[in-house]
């Protein structure tokens, strides 16, 4: 960390502690050349998940669209709020540790279902049939017959 006072570029912490919940952390430093103290902080980086839509279209990731949609699939089932959320946080967490910026709108969508078929198979049917855009009762009747074969 460069001196603001004399600008040597090494110092040593003195001092650390969260500041914000948590969220930045205080460091008080010392100059090892001038012996001068000042304070930094350290706040995490967070990059903002891109899903690039089918029309190649992009936006930002919305937690609040995935939660909504698992919301819609559980209605008047019985799946816990915390149980999609947990869900939701574990699709978030793959996408956000895999280190790309860029995410397709079907990995979401895939991943989606399989926590929903996991929490909910009548929820995971209900997503499905909105997702793959069902267009007749025979692409439905496969769906669940590849759902039955799986059990």
């Amino acid at each position: 960390m460069k001196c603001p006072f004399c600008s040597f570029a090494e110092s040593k912490v003195i001092d650390s502690r969260p500041t914000d919940e948590g969220e930045r952390i205080r460091r008080r430093r010392e100059c090892l050349s001038c012996g001068k103290r000042f304070t930094t902080y350290e706040i995490i980086e967070s990059m903002p998940l891109v899903v690039v839509k089918k029309d190649k279209s992009r936006e930002v990731f919305d937690r609040a669209k995935l939660v909504s949609g698992f919301l819609r699939a559980c209605e008047k089932r019985p799946v816990s709020l915390e149980d999609i959320e947990r869900a939701v946080d574990s699709i978030e967490n793959h996408f956000q540790n895999r280190l790309e910026k860029e995410v397709t709108s079907s990995a979401i969508g895939e991943l989606a279902m399989e926590k929903l078929r996991a929490l909910d198979e009548v929820a995971y049917v209900r997503f499905a049939s909105v997702y793959r855009q069902f267009g007749d009762i025979q692409t439905f009747m496969e769906e669940v017959a590849k759902l039955l074969k799986k059990d």
